[in-house]
């Protein structure tokens, strides 16, 4: 029996939040923590049939994979900083080094703002302009901040961005040359980030990517896996070394494996971080 499909809504066929830790769901919306135990909001989905032809017929950056994200249908179409599809490098001499068969690195390079936030940055504005959002925000102390800035330049609308005080200058001029709102906090990193979230509960029209529209952020990571899976020929890496920082870039290349799975477009194979502990011994 084939299992229904639900119509894309305005986030595609991305249908609603639920809790990573209790399971708890929610409507879609701006939230970002579980209203019964406080753990992080993950996007669900009522995945669509995709082929790999049809991705393949898309463009040359993340949009290839909106029907797999909660972005709007059409997305591809208005402006945006289209990131994505970027090289996978064989790095035969690495390789060697290490004692390896084969090693692939994936350049991130290669983005508009030169660093993966413009995924998952990308993704966030389309679900925030969605939510009739007016002001992209982010506490940032680096390459964030220079994406939401390039980002919301692109896009036509204002961009917000808090930094520390003593930020190198370098940083804050590659942040400043996009013509955005920068708010330099004297205080740290932890102090700047405090200060988002009171602001993304205060301020209604500001889009915090990282705080209230977090879900949607995260998901853009999840085109670094597809991509990875696309450029080895739709087929799964053996072991894959992902830099971890909080985590979510790890847990989203691994959901995006999984719902290759799912869709049948590779084969139940490959990285070995996808199978139970009992089955990698």
């Amino acid at each position: 029996m084939t299992t229904p499909v639900s119509t894309p809504s305005g986030f595609g066929y991305a249908d609603h939040l639920f809790c990573r830790e209790c399971g708890t769901t929610a409507a879609l919306g701006a939230s970002h923590a579980c209203a019964e135990c406080f753990g992080p909001l993950e996007v669900g989905y009522q995945l669509p049939p995709v082929t790999r032809a049809g991705i393949e017929a898309g463009p040359a950056n993340i949009w290839r994979y909106a029907s797999l994200l909660p972005v709007p249908p059409g997305i591809a179409a208005t402006p945006n900083t289209e990131p994505g599809w970027t090289r996978l490098a064989r790095a035969d001499q690495l390789a060697r080094e290490l004692g390896l068969r084969a090693l692939w690195l994936k350049d991130e390079r290669g983005n508009p703002t030169h660093s993966f936030k413009d995924r998952v940055v990308a993704v966030a504005l389309a679900a925030a302009v969605e939510m009739g959002y007016r002001v992209l925000a982010c506490p940032s102390t680096g390459n964030l901040a220079n994406a939401v800035a390039a980002a919301a330049a692109r896009a036509g609308i204002r961009s917000v961005v808090l930094i520390p005080a003593d930020l190198e200058p370098q940083k804050i001029a590659a942040t400043a040359v996009y013509g955005g709102t920068m708010v330099a906090v004297d205080g740290s990193y932890d102090d700047v980030n405090r200060l988002a979230s009171e602001l993304a509960d205060d301020r209604e029209d500001w889009a915090f990517v990282n705080v209230n529209v977090r879900p949607y952020y995260a998901e853009g990571s999840k085109t670094i896996g597809y991509e990875i899976a696309e450029q080895l020929g739709w087929r799964l890496p053996e072991q894959i070394v992902v830099p971890v920082a909080s985590g979510a870039q790890l847990v989203k290349i691994d959901k995006a494996f999984r719902e290759l799975i799912q869709l049948g477009l590779v084969p139940d194979t490959g990285c070995s971080a996808l199978r139970p502990p009992a089955a990698r011994r």
